[in-house]
């Protein structure tokens, strides 16, 4: 009984690190970027410089210094795909690289990278995680299973969406250990129980981050919308609005083989690559704003005030939101994708809302929910996903999206895998 106590509330504590860590990582982003984008420039305009090259200066200084960063500490953080891969496979993710996968996940985004924390941050909590329950093999297998739990609680805090954060851990996951080295074989833990450690961590997670959040402030995430009207002009424009979705998403594909063989063409210039799409990216934001960050601060602005935008600026910044995704990801800025994605999707959405005059929320769940249909290709966990930003009521549009985006086909070829 005192165990499962200790067990209980050391999974608790753990999945409030894991909370708590994700709030500081935002606190410190949102500070720094307040830093390299609101007070330097105020200074600098005071020496004359012209305000158009900002986003050039700024943007390229960051792909320097994010170079020289890989050039000395190698190719950090991992993707959240391969961390995820790798929990599932052993159990457990290396943490000898912690502190590069921290500062690798925060250079690119206080540099106005089109890209997500996402990565850095499953890589740097599943590391501690394992940390801790190397250390705690002599409480039974259940804290050994703390990577996933970090993972599940990691992933929760940061998209606010509990379901998300513990049904992507789990997918794929194999309860056997066939195909792993002998020396990474975890323990059995029956699923229910798998199930346990994750509600538990997960609860933890976002009790740290809404304590957090009334005592200092909220620090990242997408504002949530939280009405939506859903009539019969609705329902007309409803699977032309998710095919032009789609269409933004089937983008993302060609445009990541296109920046791969850039980079492959530059392959072993560390410095150079990042340091090229910070220059591109410096300039795509000098001509379209939205286009820089991840897109949290961004898309409560553009809730504000998307009625002031002509439609066809609307529209292009989601499709080249989606480019400079893949140009930040394949020449070495390093980080996750769903952020900037979303973003593209409500950015498109407002677009054809303008277009349409049907209401904005629901163009904006048919948009996003194709679009991250289309690169997710999962249309549950894609819909769960969304509830982020979406209200349960738009569920069933997300859902609908989701399949139509998930059902348009991708040549192989450009997947990258």
């Amino acid at each position: 009984m005192a165990y499962r106590i200790v067990f209980i509330v050391g999974t608790i504590v753990f999945g409030a690190f894991a909370g708590a860590f994700v709030w500081a990582f935002f606190f410190l982003m949102d500070a720094g970027i307040h830093l390299l984008w609101d007070a330097a420039p105020a200074a600098l305009a005071q020496a004359g410089l012209p305000a158009v090259a900002y986003p050039i200066a700024f943007c390229t200084l960051g792909g320097v210094v994010i170079g020289l960063f890989t050039k000395r500490f190698g190719d950090y953080p991992q993707d959240m795909n391969t961390v995820m891969a790798q929990v599932k496979e052993r159990g457990r993710y290396e943490y000898d690289h912690v502190g590069a996968s921290f500062f690798g996940a925060l250079l690119p985004l206080l540099f106005g990278g089109s890209i997500g924390p996402e990565a850095g941050l499953t890589g740097v909590i599943a590391g501690l995680c394992t940390w801790v329950g190397d250390r705690l093999r002599f409480m039974g297998a259940e804290m050994r299973q703390l990577a996933e739990a970090g993972t599940a609680a990691v992933v929760s805090a940061l998209f606010s969406t509990p379901l998300f954060g513990m049904v992507v851990p789990l997918v794929g996951t194999a309860d056997d250990s066939e195909g792993r080295p002998a020396n990474d074989i975890t323990p059995h833990v029956p699923r229910a129980r798998k199930w346990a450690v994750y509600v538990l961590a997960v609860a933890g997670a976002l009790a740290a981050m809404e304590v957090l959040g009334h005592a200092f402030g909220a620090a990242g995430g997408l504002p949530h919308f939280s009405d939506i009207n859903i009539g019969r002009a609705e329902l007309a424009w409803g699977i032309p609005l998710a095919l032009a979705g789609a269409a933004a998403g089937w983008l993302y594909f060609p445009f990541g083989a296109l920046f791969r063989a850039i980079a492959k063409r530059l392959e072993g210039k560390v410095v150079l690559k990042p340091t090229i799409a910070g220059f591109v990216l410096g300039w795509a934001g000098v001509a379209l704003p939205f286009v820089l960050f991840a897109g949290e601060a961004q898309t409560d602005q553009l809730a504000q005030s998307w009625t002031t935008f002509a439609a066809p600026i609307l529209i292009a910044t989601g499709c080249v939101k989606v480019l400079a995704t893949q140009l930040c990801l394949n020449l070495g800025w390093r980080g996750g994708h769903f952020f900037p994605l979303i973003f593209a999707g409500i950015s498109l959405g407002y677009g054809l809302a303008v277009l349409t005059g049907i209401d904005a929320v629901f163009a904006l769940c048919a948009v996003a929910g194709a679009l991250m249909g289309v690169v997710m290709r999962q249309p549950i966990l894609t819909a769960l996903l969304l509830f982020l930003v979406f209200p349960v009521k738009g569920g069933l549009v997300l859902l609908v999206a989701a399949v139509i985006g998930s059902a348009l086909p991708v040549p192989k070829g450009w997947l990258g895998r």
